[in-house]
């Protein structure tokens, strides 16, 4: 088969795909742009004309901090995540295929009950009157007025616990495939148990810890159902007022820009790390022929 030919398959293959996400994310996205530089019309949709106007009332005092409380929590609630993620990915792949089955299973069992379920049974645990709550007081870790619920450390706690299953599954994803005799011949030359996981084991996973990064980043970004159930008015995220502007102010311009806010959020460092990554393939032929 002829390069071009190889081309021409490849291009065949890839278009259902490539035109499914064009329809359903591109084209939405742009439309989203789009709708930011309109005004806002008496119903609260787009209106006539373009105005930058709607961009400039992004200037809020109050969206700062919700930005910032959006970013950090989405920010820890991934790292948490893949911090939880590696070592189980790990432990999933070296079990016996009978064991990893069952972990698995218990793993993905979470999906299988409503997501508001799952929110309002973390709500009822944190609860002043919940067995959490009552558990840590009778053990004398917090005091009975200490709040569990309504706060930001809440909205974590759940975040953590909603995302971590997106986070275990391509981990492990990544780690069956691993070669773990390279792990043993680590450990041959001298190297530590830890260090050889370090060293070895991560790197030789890195796509699969990257799609988990995407995979819990993304969606954390842009959640309101945890914050509005568990987490009140001082943990409020962006998805809140994205949603407040859409369903309760009726002023679609505005949630559009604060969507471009979100996209903006996502972009911007998934392009930094894409062109990172690919400057270091560039230069790695150059240093392999310098060697």
């Amino acid at each position: 088969m002829t390069p071009a030919r190889a081309r021409l398959n490849e291009i065949l293959v890839t278009l259902p795909s490539a035109g499914w996400l064009a329809v359903l994310f591109v084209v939405p996205a742009l439309i989203v742009v789009a709708i930011s530089f309109k005004p806002t019309d008496p119903l609260g949709g787009a209106g006539a004309g373009w105005t930058l106007d709607t961009l400039k009332s992004l200037g809020n005092p109050n969206y700062p901090a919700i930005l910032w409380r959006t970013l950090w929590l989405s920010i820890t609630t991934t790292a948490l995540c893949i911090l939880l993620a590696t070592p189980v990915g790990y432990c999933l792949a070296r079990l016996e295929k009978k064991w990893r089955q069952m972990v698995l299973l218990l793993v993905v069992v979470p999906f299988w009950t409503s997501f508001l379920i799952r929110i309002f049974a973390w709500k009822m645990l944190l609860h002043p009157e919940g067995i959490i709550k009552q558990a840590l007081a009778g053990l004398g870790i917090v005091s009975p007025e200490t709040p569990l619920l309504y706060n930001q450390w809440a909205v974590l706690l759940v975040m953590v616990y909603t995302f971590l299953p997106f986070a275990i599954l391509p981990v492990y994803a990544a780690a069956e495939k691993f070669d773990f005799r390279l792990i043993e011949a680590a450990r041959d030359l001298g190297a530590r148990r830890f260090q050889a996981f370090c060293r070895v084991f991560l790197p030789g996973i890195r796509r699969g810890l990257f799609t988990a990064l995407l995979i819990v980043f993304i969606p954390a970004l842009g959640s309101y159902v945890i914050p509005d159930i568990v987490g009140g008015p001082g943990a409020e995220m962006l998805g809140n007022k994205i949603a407040q502007r859409v369903f309760v102010d009726r002023n679609l311009p505005h949630a559009c820009a604060l969507s471009l806010l979100l996209i903006l959020a996502v972009l911007l460092p998934l392009t930094a790390v894409l062109a990172l990554q690919g400057a270091r393939e560039k230069a790695r032929p150059i240093i392999e022929e310098g060697a």
